[in-house]
């Protein structure tokens, strides 16, 4: 049976249908072999509608509402030009600013495509002029964009938490180590390029223009300030955070900075709403798929099959890395989450690994898979936005897809890089 489901899901893929058809198909084929025909349907039925009724997923829509209201206001340009005030001067400062920006903006928007958008799209004609190649360019862009997956808030991790039953206020917390790593690794390979290729550096900020740029930053900046400090401050839980920070980009860019008006914002929410009915459409069509493999022991037999109950806690993450990592070269990020987590959760509780870890390390992945050829999501948003062709977009992504599974590697060996704060701020 699983070969025939999964033959039929790449057929349609191959086809072109999206992701969403296959997921269904898979999954009234797989009801229909099991129960011998659809008498039972309303079962299926309800296992859709009990994949996108946990309330944490209020969140998605909402943290997707900010980061939109956001990125056609002035929230993204303030955050640009505070960092690049301080580092734009220092070799390499242009580049390592990207890769900061992107941090930034992941910690108000917690989307890796809403970051290469809002980030790239100002930042990339500046960094051409000042010498950079076009190759290194969209793929620091592209890959800076992973970090916004780690640093809290993830919708990543919301949908992981979600699926696995797992603390999302915790999870949030634990994506940071890891993101601000990257940042750090990325910002040294952006030096050390530019000294290479001898790229010119900007002219010096003067302090008093400095100032004026944090000034300008400190209201975008109140976006981290209440997720952040809301959620471990006891103030709003992960959902209330995302409802918070919609009623504050709404504030900012209606009210303080008047980049859109109604009309503006109107549009803004039926671009989410669209965005909002696919993603739920693929949390319902997810757990509806994963409740048939599950119940026709699919997982069971295919980790099975590789041994994957003689491992040990580093064997499985490092399993389960691989697992998502090429999973998400080719499916979207969110459908991979869905499929994979209910799969290795058995074995994860078995050998009793902190599912906070697990999440963050399979976050990781999702991310890096993302921007990875041949099929990772960001990579087609960078081929949209910068109207550059397939191979110029994943020209100069090896060093830095590296650098991700050198993080992924660290974090499996050295748990801490993620728990530490985690355990710091849920001391027992």
């Amino acid at each position: 049976m699983a070969i025939t489901i999964f033959s039929i899901m790449i057929v349609l893929l191959l086809v072109g249908f999206p992701m969403m058809i296959p997921l269904i198909v898979g999954a009234f084929v797989g009801f229909y072999t099991l129960f011998g025909g659809f008498g039972q349907l309303e079962t299926m039925v309800q296992q859709m509608m009990a994949g996108i009724r946990p309330a944490s997923l209020i969140a998605v829509p909402m943290f997707i509402f900010a980061a939109d209201i956001m990125t056609r206001g002035q929230s993204a340009g303030r955050l640009i030009d505070m960092v690049m005030s301080f580092v734009g001067h220092l070799k390499g400062g242009l580049a390592v600013s990207t890769a900061a920006a992107c941090t930034m903006f992941g910690a108000v928007s917690g989307s890796t495509q809403a970051t290469v958008v809002a980030i790239g799209s100002p930042l990339r004609p500046r960094m051409l002029k000042a010498g950079y190649k076009d190759s290194f360019v969209l793929a620091l862009i592209v890959n800076s964009s992973d970090i916004a997956f780690l640093i809290p808030p993830s919708i990543g991790m919301i949908i992981y938490g979600v699926v696995s039953n797992t603390s999302i206020a915790e999870l949030f917390i634990a994506g940071i180590g890891p993101g601000l790593l990257i940042l750090v690794l990325f910002s040294a390979y952006s030096v050390i390029y530019a000294i290479r290729h001898n790229v010119p550096t900007e002219e010096k900020t003067t302090w008093g223009a400095r100032l004026k740029a944090v000034q300008q930053a400190l209201w975008p900046l109140g976006f981290p300030a209440i997720i952040i400090g809301g959620i471990y401050g006891g103030i709003f839980s992960p959902t209330e955070a995302a409802a918070a920070c919609v009623l504050y980009a709404i504030f900012l860019e209606l009210i303080v900075f008047r980049s859109l008006n109604l009309k503006g914002l109107y549009d803004t929410a039926k671009s989410t709403g669209l965005i909002t009915a696919v993603v739920f459409i693929l949390v319902a069509a997810g757990a509806a798929f994963s409740w048939v493999i599950s119940f026709a022991q699919i997982p069971q037999a295919i980790l099975g099959g590789i041994g994957i109950d003689e491992m040990g806690p580093i064997g499985v993450l490092f399993v389960i890395s691989i697992a998502f990592f090429i999973g998400c070269m080719f499916v979207d990020p969110i459908v991979v989450i869905l499929v994979f987590v209910p799969i290795f959760a058995p074995v994860v509780e078995s050998v009793g690994l902190d599912p906070v870890l697990v999440g963050t390390v399979i976050t990781l992945q999702v991310a890096i898979g993302s921007a990875t050829p041949p099929f990772g999501c960001d990579i087609f948003t960078a081929i949209a936005v910068f109207k550059r062709p397939y191979i110029e977009v994943i020209r100069g992504t090896p060093p830095f897809i590296i650098m991700l599974l050198g993080v992924s590697i660290a974090l499996i060996f050295f748990p801490q890089i993620a728990l530490f704060l985690r355990d710091l701020a849920f001391a027992k």
